[in-house]
C-alpha cells in the first residue's frame, strides 16, 4: 500500500473576464473516479486543500444533463457522501511534506484556475515532490497548479516538460467559453511547458517520466491507472 496526496481545490468561485462570479469547486466525476480507483487498487489517500478547507463540489459536475445520466449523478453524489468525513477533515497544504506520499494527484473542475495556480503551499509541494522524483498526476483543468510550481529564478518547475491539460479549445466549445478569465493551456504553454493534445473530450494520458496528466474528464480513469502502473512497477 501507498501513500497518495490528492490536492483539492478549495475554491467556490472563478471570477469571470467580464468581472462576474461564476460559481465552481472539484468536478465530481474526476474527484469520485481517482479516489475510488486509487483505494480499490489497495492504496491509502489523504486530501489536501488550500487552508485545509472543505472543497466544494462545481453543481455543473452533478447535472444529469452535463454528466449523462440521473443515475450517474446519484452514483456520484453517493460516493461524495460517503467520504464527506474525509472532505471535511482535509488537510491544509501547507502542513503538507511531499516526502510522505508516493503520488500527488491534482483533479480538476475550474476551482484550481481560482486558488491552486497561484497558491504558494502547493507550489512548494510540488517543487518538492518534482525534485524528488515523486509521482505526480494533475489532470482537466488541475494541471493549472502547475503554475504555482515556481522555482527561485522566478521559472516554472516543469518548463520544458511534456504534458496535456483541458484545451483552449475545449473550453471555448464545453466551459466557460469566451468569458473565460484566463486559458489554462495557454498560460502552462507560456510558462515553458510543452503541450500534447488530442482531439476534443478523447481520453488522453502523457506521461513524462514521474508527470503524468490528463487531458479532460474522459481521462480521468486512464490518469488513475497509469498512476497505481507507475507505484507499482
Amino acid at each position: 500500500m501507498s501513500d497518495i496526496l490528492m490536492i483539492v481545490t478549495a475554491a467556490t468561485s472563478l471570477t469571470m473576464k467580464d468581472g462576474s462570479e461564476h460559481p465552481t469547486g472539484f468536478w465530481a466525476e474526476e474527484l469520485v473516479t481517482a479516489h475510488r480507483d486509487l483505494l480499490e487498487a489497495g492504496h491509502a489517500v489523504t486530501i489536501a486543500t488550500p487552508g485545509g478547507v472543505t472543497p466544494t463540489v462545481d453543481a455543473v459536475s452533478l447535472d444529469p444533463a452535463v454528466v449523462g445520466s440521473t443515475e450517474t449523478v446519484e452514483e456520484l453524489r453517493g460516493y461524495l457522501a460517503s467520504i464527506a468525513d474525509e472532505l471535511a477533515a482535509a488537510v491544509p497544504v501547507a502542513d503538507v511534506d511531499a516526502a510522505d506520499f508516493a503520488a500527488i494527484v491534482l483533479p480538476g473542475g475550474h476551482g484550481p484556475m481560482a486558488d491552486l495556480a497561484f497558491d504558494a503551499a502547493t507550489g512548494r509541494v510540488l517543487v518538492a515532490a518534482e525534485a524528488a522524483g515523486i509521482i505526480i498526476a494533475p489532470f482537466c483543468h488541475g494541471p493549472a497548479a502547475l503554475l504555482s510550481a515556481k522555482l527561485p529564478d522566478g521559472s516554472n518547475a516543469f518548463a520544458g516538460r511534456r504534458l496535456t491539460v483541458f484545451t483552449d479549445e475545449e473550453e471555448r466549445t464545453g466551459g466557460t467559453g469566451e468569458n473565460t478569465p484566463w486559458w489554462v493551456e495557454s498560460a502552462l504553454r507560456e510558462a515553458g511547458a510543452i503541450i500534447d493534445s488530442a482531439a476534443p473530450w478523447s481520453d488522453h494520458v502523457v506521461v513524462d517520466g514521474n508527470l503524468i496528466s490528463g487531458q479532460n474528464p474522459q481521462s480521468s480513469a486512464s490518469v488513475a491507472r497509469r498512476v497505481i502502473q507507475a507505484i507499482t512497477g
